[in-house]
């Protein structure tokens, strides 16, 4: 099971930290993905990382977000920053068991709930 919380409403600049905290699977099993879906368009995968700490980032979010995990809490993080009005989306995290940090929505089985973020002045 993963619960992804910590979007909200967000001025153009500002920042947010999405958590996502798992459970009822061996967590260092598994790659731990972010993804998110805007009105109207496909889920986009933004940023994954393996139990290991690589790590893989779509190019949009290069240098302004930064995914981070803590195993032993079974929880990610996605420290966002420079947040723009293009990164309004509902936010997900992801699980599969594997070793490759990808973004590939297709290989990923469990999903959790999303949490909004909307940038917005």
């Amino acid at each position: 099971q993963l619960q992804a919380s910590g979007g909200g409403l967000v001025q153009p600049g500002g920042s947010l930290r999405l958590s996502c905290a798992a459970s009822g699977f061996t967590f260092n099993d598994y790659v731990i993905g972010w993804f998110r879906q805007a009105p109207g368009k496909e889920r986009e995968g933004v940023s994954s990382i393996t139990r290991d700490g690589k790590t893989h980032y779509q190019d949009s979010v290069k240098g302004r977000f930064t995914i981070s995990r803590d195993n032993a809490k079974k929880m990610v993080y996605l420290q966002m920053y420079g947040l723009q009005p293009e990164d309004t989306a509902v936010y997900y995290c992801a699980a599969e068991k594997g070793l490759v940090a990808t973004l590939y929505v297709p290989y990923f089985g469990s999903w959790g709930q999303g949490t909004q973020v909307t940038v917005s002045s």
